[in-house]
């Protein structure tokens, strides 16, 4: 049996057929003429190789081939339309499963008041956070299907992605506020005391040595730590300066919050997702609530 050949809507018809047994009835139904139903019942006999339907005293009677035919026509026809056209289910009755892949500072800002969030308005979805390796990977992750949505930065231009911008960080120099370069606080100040520096990668170096060294200057490294949640703690307890993204440090209490001395751009962060599962309604409910409290 070649399926190429089978007309779905030969099937429709069929289905009705079957629970009206009565070509009238039928045709009415559905809105075909008399006539055409009829052909549609000879079509179906011919698929078949049955008569489905036979004259008996004044109606019509299945024959046991189309009793056999009713169940499976009924499934076969639901999970067409299911496919092709799927019942839209309310945000606050999905059930499903979205994997996160972000840096731990977004992780730090967003996680708390997503999960509010989505308590409220889509409590069937769970969120698996995965761990932060960099953009490059969380790229290959979306495309390799292994996450579903990240928060990096992106570059545009690919095509398999849909990126959207949703904030921007600027980054801000932090100590304690009883720390002795709070006061007066100036370039010089700022290179007397050791510096923590963030790098999921163990790198001592950043893009804002290669500046300083363009001045002449050296900062000493007091620490290297994997993440921005252990910044704070180490901020409070010693006299190191960090540099950190001002959403983080502004709204901690105890700590005193510098402009940089030097030029430190701010980054730009991007909410992606693949292109083809836009019309997930489950990744678009949490990419727009990540996307609203990224803002």
């Amino acid at each position: 049996m070649n399926l190429r050949s089978v007309d779905m809507n030969l099937l429709v018809l069929l289905d009705v057929l079957l629970e009206e047994h009565h070509v009238g009835r039928a045709a009415e139904r559905v809105g075909l003429s008399q006539p055409a139903m009829s052909a549609a019942l000879q079509r179906c006999r011919h698929l078949f190789r049955d008569q489905l339907l036979e004259r008996s005293r004044g109606t019509m009677r299945p024959t046991p081939k189309a009793d056999s035919l009713r169940q499976p026509l009924k499934e076969l026809l639901a999970a067409a339309t299911t496919i092709i056209a799927p019942p839209v289910v309310p945000i606050d009755e999905l059930k499903a499963t979205l994997r996160l892949t972000m840096a731990d500072l977004s992780a730090l800002l967003v996680l708390e008041p997503l999960l509010a969030d989505l308590a409220l308005s889509a409590p069937g979805i769970d969120i698996v956070l995965q761990p932060w390796t960099g953009a490059a990977h969380a790229r290959r992750a979306l495309k390799d299907g292994s996450t579903d949505i990240a928060v990096s930065v992106f570059e545009t231009g690919d095509d398999d992605l849909f990126c959207a911008p949703v904030t921007e960080e600027a980054y801000v120099v932090a100590m304690r506020d009883d720390h002795p370069a709070a006061h007066g606080f100036t370039l010089e100040k700022w290179m007397s005391f050791p510096h923590i520096v963030v790098s999921g990668r163990g790198d001592a170096r950043t893009s804002l040595d290669s500046e300083l060294a363009a001045r002449g200057l050296r900062r000493r490294i007091g620490v290297v730590v994997p993440t921005f949640g252990m910044v704070i703690p180490l901020l409070r307890c010693t006299p190191m300066i960090a540099m950190a993204p001002e959403k983080l440090v502004s709204r901690t209490p105890g700590l005193s919050v510098f402009r940089p001395p030097v030029a430190v751009p701010n980054i730009s962060l991007s909410l992606a997702w693949l292109r083809r599962r836009e019309s997930d309604p489950a990744l678009r409910h949490v990419a727009d609530r990540l996307a609203a409290h990224l803002h």
